[in-house]
């Protein structure tokens, strides 16, 4: 599966928009009802029993998290969305999604200061789920403000479960390291393809639960980038691995040279082959400095090993490669 950086991701979104023609509010709207899916399905016994709280700021996420709230409230939800700004400031698909909510009697407060968000807390505190929508992937420095105290209160007081729309406020996209503080979400669902800060550490304990929404962006468009992280996931080992015969021979089912081990590392050659032979591979040898031999003789039991020419530092030499190539 493919990985993308935020800039990546913006690019593959403003092709599907202006080259193919898939106008930026359907993939709003396809993201929005994505999420709305997933909390259903993660959620649907536990919100029964409350409020819900979304809190969206003035951009694209915001505009995702009104479209949520939305599904939300059509479903028959008690749902309160806190907007951190004014409704003018709002632009493109998210106004007009702003709108749609507001005919629709969505409840929309503005939290401009202080006031506004501590009469927000005494809400939220009840809510038995809040959906963060307040900064996206496009974030490059530290979130400041009201937000900044929204993320605390999420992160440290409040009871109930969090849902991060595309990526959690605060996080990196590219480096999975706060920008100073970020939401600990319990589950993430983001769009299209998943990005490098989700899946690497600390990114992922604060996003949770990592789910990805198909939101209509052609998979054919991908070839036109050239896109360079790749995770390598179950269902694509599973392709590659053939399913094992119960009669088979060892000899069958591949042989592994390891070239690994020096002086003060033999650690590590022996847990190179210990992993090969946990993953299935019918023979396994080691290729060693000489002098170590003796050593991973007593390490290593199922593992064959080829003592090799050495350095005088006890690593392999040049004239290893004779005896193995």
């Amino acid at each position: 599966m493919k990985v993308v950086t935020a800039q990546e991701m913006k690019a593959i979104d403003q092709f599907t928009i202006k080259e193919v023609g898939i106008p930026g509010i359907v993939l709003m709207e396809n993201a929005g009802r994505g999420v709305f899916t997933y909390i259903k399905s993660y959620f649907s016994d536990h919100i029964k029993r409350g409020a819900i709280g979304v809190l969206c700021g003035k951009g694209n996420n915001g505009g995702d998290g009104l479209v949520v709230a939305r599904y939300l409230y059509e479903e028959g939800y008690l749902v309160n969305v806190f907007l951190f700004g004014q409704k003018e400031q709002l632009r493109g698909e998210a106004l007009a999604n702003l709108r749609i909510a507001e005919r629709l009697n969505l409840p929309i407060i503005e939290c401009l200061d202080e006031s506004h968000w501590s009469k927000a807390r005494e809400y939220l505190i009840a809510c038995s789920l809040i959906i963060d929508a307040m900064l996206g992937t496009g974030l490059k420095s530290e979130v400041r403000g009201l937000m900044r105290d929204a993320i605390d209160f999420l992160n440290n007081i409040f009871p109930g479960f969090v849902v991060a729309v595309d990526i959690p406020t605060g996080l990196s996209s590219d480096t999975g390291y706060p920008l100073g503080e970020a939401v600990k979400a319990d589950l993430t669902v983001t769009f299209g393809l998943p990005k490098i800060g989700q899946i690497v550490y600390p990114g992922v304990d604060y996003v949770g639960i990592l789910e990805i929404v198909d939101i209509g962006i052609p998979h054919q468009i991908l070839s036109n980038f050239s896109l360079n992280h790749h995770l390598v996931t179950d269902e694509e080992v599973k392709h590659i691995l053939r399913p094992r015969q119960k009669a088979i021979h060892k000899g069958q089912a591949g042989h592994v040279l390891a070239l690994a081990g020096s002086s003060g590392k033999t650690g590590a050659a022996t847990l190179t082959c210990l992993g090969a032979l946990r993953i299935g591979a019918g023979l396994v040898t080691l290729g060693i400095p000489k002098s170590l031999n003796p050593i991973l003789e007593v390490k290593l039991t199922e593992a064959m090993t080829l003592p090799l020419p050495e350095t005088k530092d006890a690593t392999l030499s040049q004239k290893a490669w004779e005896v193995i190539g």
